[in-house]
């Protein structure tokens, strides 16, 4: 964890470059610092993911209307403050990501973080974490 992911219609890949604003909010997640100055994400397990919607209808249906749903997916632990400083800066690169696009078209965006307390089963398995833990 974390782990974002992205999906969105995909009448926008045309205009956005999806790959691009993987690599910019992981870069966003990674920079984020908590209130000792300690990274917040891990370098290892920090993941962005977009995958666009095969179906879907956004409002009336009536103009050809483009939606952005992010939900970035935590392990609790984090100060309510640390979290809306996250939030804050998440939003402002997707924000900044898609400036030309909404000045060209109706675009709905969602950003929504999510802890994970209460889970009942979180397995991993991987090689990653060593690679960023020396």
């Amino acid at each position: 964890m974390p782990h974002l992911v992205i999906l969105y219609t995909p009448n926008i890949e045309r205009e956005a470059d999806m790959t691009a604003l993987c690599r910019t909010m992981a870069d966003a997640m990674l920079e984020q610092r908590d209130d000792e100055g300690r990274q917040v994400y891990p370098t290892g397990g920090t993941r962005v993911l977009a995958f666009p919607a095969a179906h879907h209808a956004v409002a009336d249906g009536e103009g050809d209307y483009a939606f952005v749903y992010l939900n970035v997916r935590m392990a609790a632990g984090r100060s309510e403050a640390v979290k809306k400083r996250i939030g804050d800066a998440l939003l402002e690169k997707v924000k900044t990501h898609f400036e030309p696009l909404l000045a060209k078209r109706h675009v709905g965006i969602t950003l929504q973080i999510d802890e994970a307390p209460g889970q009942v089963y979180d397995g991993k398995c991987g090689n990653l974490h060593p690679l960023f833990n020396k």
